[in-house]
């Protein structure tokens, strides 16, 4: 499935899924040990990849956009211990979580809009996305935040899952989800925007940025049992736990079904390999002589 890479996709082919986007709901991202079920547990092994990605050094001052539970946070501190660290999120019980986790003083969390960012111009070396850009209302108006909000010369960063083909967690609950209820189709990740290839890029030039460059970043996504898989779903995080929670208890249970028999066969039940893939996107913020417009 990592291997069936598409071209890049037209910038009216963005545009049609853009309107497609599945807006921000806070009841999504509410319970942060849910999430950390869910999607946080990947989020920690793609972060120290996005920090790489991105080149961040040791003693950069790094703001973290949609800083959830901590993950990237957690990476950058690991990977650049004299580094100051901010991460901004608009979930309470997340900030909250990430707070008590981080007793650091160079890395702190705070309640915020990514769209509009409470940190004058210029402050920041790096400011990076991990996987929550495309659930942001107006992702190019929070991409002029990052952009005026970090010094010329710093690193604009980002990775979204690949949803349609590279997510193989979702891909599989997707796919079962609208072979059982066909109108689950407009809920299907895929249709979520910059997460196809080339999307991100497309993005970072039409804002300016300079020597943008697009990498996909792969990860294993191991579950010890099916239970491991399919509990996580039940928790209401993210449009895949918020879809579950509006089934029937007939079509969640045969749901179940359908999604052990894909991942199991008839047989008992075991471990599961699953693989991820998120594309990553990096450019420069160009020389300016005034603030950012």
């Amino acid at each position: 499935m990592l291997n069936n890479i598409r071209s890049s996709p037209t910038a009216p082919a963005i545009a049609r899924r853009s309107a497609l986007r599945l807006i921000y709901d806070p009841s999504m991202f509410s319970v942060g040990e849910s999430y950390e079920l869910f999607m946080g547990r990947w989020s920690r092994l793609l972060a120290p990849l996005l920090v790489q990605c991105a080149g961040v050094l040791d003693g950069d001052d790094v703001l973290d956009i949609g800083s959830g539970t901590g993950a990237l946070a957690d990476a950058v501190a690991t990977a650049a211990p004299a580094s100051r660290v901010v991460g901004i999120d608009r979930s309470e019980p997340y900030v909250a979580i990430a707070r008590a986790r981080h007793q650091n003083a160079r890395v702190t969390f705070e309640v915020g809009d990514a769209q509009h960012l409470p940190f004058e111009d210029a402050r920041f070396d790096r400011t990076l996305s991990l996987l929550i850009l495309n659930f942001i209302p107006d992702p190019e108006k929070a991409l002029n935040e990052m952009i005026r909000v970090t010094r010329s010369g710093g690193t604009i960063g980002a990775a979204v899952w690949d949803y349609g083909e590279g997510m193989e967690m979702l891909r599989a609950f997707w796919d079962e989800a609208v072979a059982l209820v066909w109108d689950a189709d407009v809920r299907d990740e895929r249709h979520m925007p910059f997460s196809r290839r080339g999307e991100l890029a497309t993005l970072w030039r039409t804002h300016r940025l300079q020597h943008v460059s697009e990498t996909a970043l792969a990860i294993e996504t191991p579950f010890s049992s099916f239970e491991d898989y399919w509990s996580p779903f039940l928790q209401q995080q993210g449009p895949a736990g918020a879809y579950v929670a509006t089934l029937s208890e007939h079509n969640r249970e045969q749901l179940r079904l359908n999604l052990r028999r894909r991942l199991l066969g008839s047989g008992a039940d075991h471990p599961i390999a699953l693989r991820a893939r998120a594309w990553a996107v990096r450019g420069v913020v160009p020389p300016r002589s005034r603030p950012w417009d």
